[in-house]
């Protein structure tokens, strides 16, 4: 359970931050900053929803905002040989098959591309553009961080991201009037 009691600490004003399970890093470690940028794509998912309130994406993506936090729980408890006091929270391979199913679902209504999209149509599409490539961007992060000796990741925690970024833009499309209102890319249209 989270008690937050005081908001400042002033533990991290020689630039550290404290993980989960002890220990600090840098705040420009590449852990802090892929479980800063999985943050920044929740708060961009938040945005999202004041254009979504009241459509059936809207609780597929409240439901996708906390497996964010699961996902930073896990990002910022690095693994480790002694044994915790606490079960690490960490991504199943559920939370990945349910926004595959989801995916599948949105997409099933959509007609097929011929085209990439632009981000735009509507303000909810234009919104989860946006937080398509901030996930995007978590997830290059997150497999640098793999690639880093000493550093370990679950498969799982990669599989979400990716699949996130593949549910947002799925989801850009359903809101754009399941496509209809989609701004297509014209290859040089502008010459």
């Amino acid at each position: 359970m989270v008690v937050l009691n005081r908001i400042y600490t002033r533990t991290g004003d020689k630039g550290t931050t404290a993980l989960a399970a002890g220990g600090r890093r840098p705040k420009f470690d590449l852990r802090i900053e892929a479980y800063g940028t999985v943050d920044e794509t929740n708060a961009c998912i938040g945005l999202v929803r004041l254009h979504t309130q009241g459509h059936e994406i809207d609780a597929m993506l409240g439901r996708i905002q906390n497996d964010l936090f699961d996902l930073g729980a896990d990002l910022a408890t690095v693994e480790s040989d002694k044994p915790l006091p606490y079960e690490p929270l960490r991504i199943t391979q559920g939370q990945v098959d349910r926004l595959e199913q989801e995916i599948d679902r949105l997409n099933a209504d959509l007609s097929v591309l011929r085209s990439f999209v632009l981000p735009g149509g509507t303000p909810a599409a234009a919104a989860l553009h946006l937080a398509r490539t901030v996930s995007r961007r978590a997830e290059r992060l997150v497999v640098e961080l793999m690639d880093k000796p000493g550093e370990k990741v679950s498969a799982e925690t990669v599989k979400y991201l990716n699949r996130l970024s593949d549910f947002l833009f799925v989801a850009s499309r359903y809101v754009n009037d399941k496509g209809e209102l989609d701004v297509l890319w014209v290859p040089g249209q502008n010459r």
